[in-house]
């Protein structure tokens, strides 16, 4: 389920980074805190805000949960960047 606007969403600057870095590739919380000066809960909150936005899914192995970008979630921007184009 979204229900936040993914537009906010990629709003924050620290979010940005964090979808960068999933782009090249899949991360946990912890190796994604790793390349930001804020702390491990605040990179699960930004977290939690892509993935309420749809932005990002998550998957559990074992007792690691591992990020990912959500193409598909990209959809609604995308759809909205194509207008000024077409």
């Amino acid at each position: 389920m979204s229900n936040t606007d993914p537009f906010s969403a990629i709003a924050d600057p620290n979010r940005r980074f964090l979808l960068e870095e999933l782009r090249r590739a899949p991360r946990t919380v912890n190796e994604l805190a790793e390349g930001l000066p804020i702390s491990r809960p605040a990179v699960s909150q930004h977290l939690k805000a892509l993935l309420d936005s749809n932005l990002v899914s998550v998957t559990s192995e074992g007792t690691k949960r591992i990020y990912t970008v959500n193409n598909r979630g990209f959809d609604k921007l995308n759809l909205w960047l194509d207008q000024f184009w077409a």
